[in-house]
């Protein structure tokens, strides 16, 4: 059970610090080019935070897990991130990348009985 609450939180922490990322970018379209403005942004601090704790989450998973088990869970990432790009940025998605979502979670599916 807690393998599996490691593998959830390493998942979710990775989403954030995707969705994090795209903050930032965002927020630095009306920005001048200067890094310096832009290394100030929350949102790219807050991408860094969440990806360096989901990458220590991740080694626990692994101490837990085998490789070939666990990668293939973090493509939970890809039904996150396209349910977060669906409904918080407003993008399009069509049918074959939902269809593509649904394989996704059908094949974290067959290997979560393995867990």
């Amino acid at each position: 059970m807690i393998t599996l609450l490691l593998l959830l939180a390493a998942c979710l922490l990775t989403c954030m610090g995707q969705v994090s990322q795209k903050f930032a970018v965002e927020g630095w379209r009306d920005q001048s080019h200067g890094w310096a403005l832009k290394l100030r942004s929350p949102w790219l601090w807050s991408a860094l935070l969440c990806l360096g704790f989901g990458l220590l989450v991740w080694l626990l998973v692994l101490q837990r897990l085998e490789v070939g088990i666990a990668y293939p869970m973090l493509s939970l990432n890809f039904v996150l991130v396209t349910l977060v790009a669906r409904f918080v940025f407003k993008e399009p998605i069509d049918t074959r990348h939902w269809l593509g979502v649904a394989l996704v979670i059908a094949g974290v599916a067959l290997l979560g009985r393995q867990i």
